[in-house]
C-alpha cells in the first residue's frame, strides 16, 4: 500500500512540475500571449478577476507541487526504505569538472545548468524576436532604431532576472525544503542560491544600466528616474530594488562574508526592501511568476521562528585544548535525525539576532535525550561563545548559571544513505571532522544492533594543522579503542608539526578535556525539532486559501470602485493593487502562523516534560592510558594526505560500492574530487565480476 501511494505521489509530482515548467516555456510565445488575453477578459467578468487567474495559473501549481512533495517525503520517511544508488544516479553524482574557479561540478549539476541556460536563451530569443518584428520605437523618448533595440534588450534582461528570481529562494528553504524531493540537502543547495543570485543581479544590472543608458542619450534621466507614476512600471521602485540587490550581493562575496560575517548577515535582511519594491516596479502580473518562492520562504521563516520557541538551556559543555567546545543540549526522545544533520543555534546572551549553523556530532540512535555540537572559535561570535563558556565563574560552584539557547532544526537527509555502501572513505580537515563523528557513531550503533546494512570497512583520513586538533576525535574514541571490530582504520596527518608519536600518545597529550555543567532549573524545555511534513503541507494549503479569498474580496470591492454612478470608469492605480496584494499576503501568513502557534503550544503543553529529572550522561572517555591499544591506526607528521591511498583502498575493500565523503577546506575537497575522479577509472572488477563503483559526496560542517 505504501509503495503504491509513493508511486502515485511521484507521478503527481512529475505532472505538477511539468505543468509549472511548461508555463515558463510557453509564456514568451505569441500564442500564449493571445490565449492569456482571452482568459483575462473572461476572468475580469468573474469575482476572480485577473488577480485570481494569475495566482491560480502561475503560483498555485508550484504550491501544489510543494504540498504533494511534503506528503511524499513524509510517507518515504515512514516507510524507512533504504536502497543503494543506481549506477546512473551514482555516475551523475560524481565529479565531472574539478576547477579552482568553478569548483566541483557533478554530472547532475552540469545537466541542470545546461537546461537552465537553454531556458534563459529561449526566453530571451522568443521575446526579443517578437520585439524586433514590431519595431515601434517609443514616441516619448524619440528613439532611433538602434536605441530602441538597446532599450528592448535591457528590458528583456529584466525578464531573465525575473526567471532567476523565481528560483532564488527555493534552495535556502529549511523546513519546507523543496530540493529534498530530489535528494539535495540544504547545506548543499546553498551553492545554487549563490549561483542564481549572481546570475540574477547580473541581468538586473544590465537591465538597469541599459535603461539608464537610453535615458542618458536623450537627456531624460532626471525626468524618468524619480518618476513614481500611478500606472505601469514604477522606475523609482526598480532603482531602489536594484540598489538593495547590489548591496546584498556585494556583502555576500566570499572575502566579506568570511571576514565580516555581521555585515553580510545584517545586510542580507534587505531582501524585504528588495522584494517589496520589486513588486511595485514589475507589477502584480509579473510578481505572480516569482511569488511561489517568496510565498514558501516567508511561511518557512515564520514557522522556523515558532519552532525555535521556547528557548532551552545548555546541559553541559566540554572545552577542548584546540579552542573548541562541545555543547550538549536536551532533546525530546522522539526527535530523531540522520547523521551529518545540522542545527541552527542562537545564544541571546551574545546576540539576539544572529543564528549560526553547526553539524550535529551525536547520533539519535545512541543519545536519546541529548544532542551535541562542536564549535571551534574562529570568528567574533564563536570566540564570544568560547570565552563565555570557558570563563571562570564569579564564585566557586559545581554548576554555572543557566545559559539559554534557541535551537532550530535538525535539518538533514531523509535517510542514512552512507549505510548502503559496502565501504566508506571519510576525509576530514580540521573542524570538518564534525559530520563524521555522528556518522561513525551511527555505524557503530548499526553494527551493535546487528543490522545487515552497514559498511564493512571504513577508512577515516583526518588532516589537522596541530596535534591539539586531534582531541576532536574524543567522541568516537570508543570505536577507535574497539580492537575486536577492526572495520575502522584511522590515518591522521599533522601538517604543521613534526614528531614520532603514535595516535595513542597524541590522544593522551591532548586528552585534558574540561567538562562544565550548567544549571537547568530555570528552564524545563527541550528541543523538539520541526513539525512533520504533513502538517506543513496543510499550513501551505490553508495559507493559499486565505490569500485567494482575500483576493476575491479585493476584486469584489474594486468592481464597485471602478463603476461610478455617472457611468465613468475609474481605474484602480497599480500601486494600490500591489499594496493590497502585499497586505493580503501578510494577513494570510499571520493567520497561518497563529494556527501554528496554537498547535505548537498545545504540543509543548502536552508532551514537553522537565528534562531535569531525566538521567543524562554528560561525561565521556578522556582517552588516558590508551597508547597501546591504537597501534592499528597511523599518524603522519609534516605533510598533507596522499589521496592516492584511494587506489589501494579500492583493491583491499570488500563489496562493489565505495562511498567517498569529504568535509573540510575547498582545496581539500577539490583534491579529493580530482583523485576520486581519476581513481574511479582504475577500479578493478572483483571475483564475482562486479565492477567497483565510487560515489563522491561533499559535506559542510557549517554554512
Amino acid at each position: 500500500m505504501a509503495k503504491a501511494s509513493l508511486l502515485i505521489l511521484k507521478v503527481l509530482l512529475t505532472i505538477l512540475f511539468s505543468v509549472w515548467v511548461s508555463l515558463w516555456l510557453l509564456q514568451p510565445t505569441r500564442t500564449w500571449e493571445k490565449k492569456w488575453r482571452e482568459a483575462e477578459e473572461k476572468a475580469m467578468k468573474t469575482v476572480f478577476n485577473y488577480n485570481g487567474l494569475s495566482f491560480a495559473v502561475y503560483t498555485f501549481p508550484f504550491l501544489a507541487l510543494a504540498m504533494v512533495g511534503f506528503i511524499y517525503l513524509e510517507l518515504k520517511l515512514r516507510t524507512n526504505r533504504m536502497r543503494p544508488e543506481s549506477k546512473l544516479i551514482s555516475a551523475l553524482s560524481n565529479p565531472i569538472v574539478v576547477n579552482r574557479y568553478l569548483g566541483i561540478l557533478t554530472g547532475t549539476e552540469i545537466l541542470l545548468v545546461f537546461l537552465f541556460v537553454t531556458f534563459l536563451f529561449w526566453t530571451f530569443y522568443a521575446h526579443i524576436s517578437n520585439d524586433f518584428k514590431k519595431m515601434m520605437p517609443t514616441k516619448s523618448l524619440k528613439l532611433s532604431m538602434w536605441q530602441y533595440k538597446v532599450l528592448k534588450v535591457a528590458t528583456r534582461c529584466g525578464l531573465l532576472a525575473e526567471a532567476c528570481l523565481a528560483l532564488l529562494l527555493l534552495p535556502i528553504l529549511r523546513g519546507m525544503a523543496i530540493f529534498r524531493i530530489l535528494g539535495v540537502q540544504f547545506e548543499v543547495s546553498v551553492r545554487y542560491h549563490i549561483w542564481l543570485g549572481t546570475t540574477m543581479i547580473t541581468f538586473a544590472t544590465l537591465h538597469g544600466a541599459g535603461t539608464f543608458f537610453t535615458w542618458g542619450i536623450k537627456h531624460h534621466i532626471q525626468d524618468e528616474m524619480w518618476n513614481w507614476q500611478p500606472t505601469g512600471r514604477i522606475y523609482l521602485a526598480g532603482e531602489i530594488a536594484l540598489a538593495a540587490g547590489l548591496a546584498i550581493w556585494i556583502t555576500s562575496l566570499p572575502h566579506i562574508r568570511r571576514k565580516h560575517f555581521e555585515i553580510f548577515y545584517y545586510t542580507h535582511h534587505l531582501y524585504v526592501i528588495f522584494f517589496t519594491f520589486f513588486l511595485f516596479h514589475a507589477g502584480d502580473r509579473h510578481f505572480y511568476m516569482v511569488f511561489p518562492g517568496i510565498f514558501l520562504f516567508v511561511l518557512d521563516k515564520f514557522l522556523r521562528v515558532i519552532q525555535s520557541r521556547p528557548k532551552t538551556c545548555i546541559l553541559s559543555a566540554r572545552v577542548f585544548p584546540c579552542r573548541a567546545i562541545e555543547l550538549t543540549l536536551p532533546k525530546d526522545p522522539k526527535l530523531t535525525y540522520t547523521p551529518a544533520s545540522i542545527i541552527f543555534v542562537k545564544i541571546p546572551r551574545i546576540s539576539e539576532l544572529q543564528w549560526h549553523s553547526f553539524s550535529i556530532t551525536s547520533s539519535s540512535s545512541v543519545d536519546h535525550h541529548t544532542m551535541s555540537v562542536i564549535i571551534k572559535s574562529e570568528g567574533w561570535w564563536t570566540n564570544a561563545l568560547y570565552n563565555l563558556v570557558s570563563a571562570k565563574p564569579d564564585r566557586e560552584a559545581d554548576q554555572r548559571k543557566c545559559l539559554p539557547i534557541a535551537v532550530e532544526g535538525p535539518y538533514g537527509s531523509a535517510s542514512a544513505d552512507f549505510l548502503s555502501y559496502d565501504s566508506l572513505l571519510l576525509v576530514a580537515g580540521g573542524i570538518g571532522i564534525t559530520p563524521f563523528l555522528s556518522i561513525l557513531q551511527e555505524i557503530a550503533s548499526a553494527r551493535s544492533n546487528g543490522r545487515r546494512i552497514h559498511p564493512k570497512r571504513v577508512l577515516l583520513i583526518y588532516a589537522v594543522k596541530k596535534t591539539q586538533d586531534v582531541s576532536l576525535l574524543n567522541p568516537v574514541l570508543a570505536q577507535l579503542l574497539n580492537v575486536e571490530q577492526n572495520y575502522l582504520k584511522l590515518k591522521v596527518f599533522v601538517t604543521r608539526e613534526f614528531g614520532n608519536q603514535t595516535v595513542g600518545e597524541v590522544l593522551n597529550e591532548v586528552s585534558q578535556i574540561k567538562t562544565i555543567d550548567f544549571d537547568t532549573s530555570t528552564s524545563k524545555y527541550a528541543a523538539y525539532g520541526a513539525e512533520n511534513l504533513l502538517w506543513m503541507a496543510a499550513i501551505v494549503g490553508l495559507c493559499s486559501i486565505i490569500f485567494l479569498v482575500l483576493l476575491i474580496c479585493f476584486n469584489w470591492s474594486t468592481h464597485f470602485y471602478g463603476e461610478m454612478p455617472s457611468g465613468r470608469v475609474m481605474k484602480v492605480p497599480s500601486s494600490a493593487t500591489d499594496l493590497f496584494l502585499s497586505c493580503s499576503f501578510v494577513i494570510a501568513i499571520i493567520c497561518s502562523s497563529l494556527l501554528a502557534i496554537v498547535l505548537r503550544r498545545k504540543r509543548v503543553g502536552k508532551e514537553l516534560l522537565s528534562f531535569s529529572g531525566i538521567p543524562i550522561e554528560t561525561t565521556k572517555p578522556t582517552g588516558i592510558g590508551i597508547d597501546n591499544t591504537l597501534v592499528e591506526h597511523e599518524i603522519h607528521f609534516g605533510g598533507r594526505p596522499d589521496f592516492r591511498v584511494f587506489c589501494k583502498f579500492s583493491n583491499e575493500t570488500e563489496g562493489s560500492s565505495v562511498g567517498v565523503f569529504v568535509c573540510g577546506p575547498e582545496s581539500m575537497k577539490e583534491s579529493v574530487a580530482l583523485t576520486c575522479k581519476l581513481s574511479s577509472r582504475a577500479f578493478r572488477v572483483d571475483s564475482q565480476k562486479r565492477k567497483l563503483s565510487v560515489s563522491f559526496h561533499s559535506l559542510n560542517f557549517t554554512l
